[in-house]
């Protein structure tokens, strides 16, 4: 047994047909979850970002109607906070539009719009975390699977041999600990990440939830003013 004998692209080659197809199963499903991980992090900064600069607009005393029209107009980019927004005033304004209906219809019907909405913007946000979920729980597994696989065969390899010695079954072994490795290179980031992003996300639908909240006391109180004027 040489030094060369123990490098990894050698011993990925010299692997058997079973452990060569596990380990290409695993270096896809890392692939593919490092995909996942960098599209949903522009996507997490984007919606913090985009939810901070609407707050900052809405909370500026800004008139709601030229806020919502804006909103309205941006129909491709609009997300997140805004969405919702747009949602409720237009179901607001639609409801006010008819004569006879009290204050509480009329924000119930806004409050089940933003609600829609916000169920909307966070199944788009949680959209392939569960991906990350399972390469981060099952990878491990399969490249251990891969592992028992290998080293059976190694060991099988003995069977019609006099005498065994260690020289003789470490490449077999060896080979086969690269399909372990190669499972938890890929279940590592796949578990961070979808912790951190599982984070990000509780904090997002709390910070859209509480706008929600916020945005319905609002427009009671402007469903108030109005059947007063009435």
């Amino acid at each position: 047994m040489n030094s060369n004998e123990l490098q990894i692209w050698h011993l990925i080659m010299e692997a058997s047909l079973l452990v060569q197809g596990v380990m290409a199963l695993l270096a896809l499903a890392s692939l593919a979850s490092w995909v996942v991980i960098f599209r949903k992090r522009q996507m997490f900064r984007r919606a913090e970002k985009r939810a901070r600069e609407f707050e900052e607009k809405f909370w500026s005393g800004a008139d709601l109607n030229k806020l919502y029209d804006a909103v309205a107009a941006n129909r491709a980019g609009r997300e997140g906070a805004e969405a919702i927004f747009e949602a409720g005033f237009r179901e607001f304004s639609r409801l006010r539009e008819e004569r006879h209906i009290n204050p509480d219809t009329l924000v119930n019907g806004a409050q089940r719009a933003m609600r829609v909405t916000l169920t909307r913007e966070m199944d788009r946000l949680e959209h392939h975390l569960g991906f990350l979920a399972t390469v981060g729980s099952v990878s491990p597994y399969v490249g251990l699977f891969g592992t028992v696989w290998g080293i059976m065969n190694s060991f099988r390899g003995l069977a019609g041999a006099q005498s065994a010695t260690i020289a003789m079954v470490a490449p077999g072994i060896s080979e086969a600990l690269i399909a372990t490795a190669i499972g938890l290179f890929a279940a590592i980031p796949a578990v961070v990440a979808f912790n951190k992003y599982s984070v990000q996300l509780e904090r997002l639908e709390l910070r859209y939830d509480n706008f929600k909240e916020e945005f319905a006391a609002i427009l009671h109180r402007q469903a108030r003013r109005l059947q007063a004027e009435n």
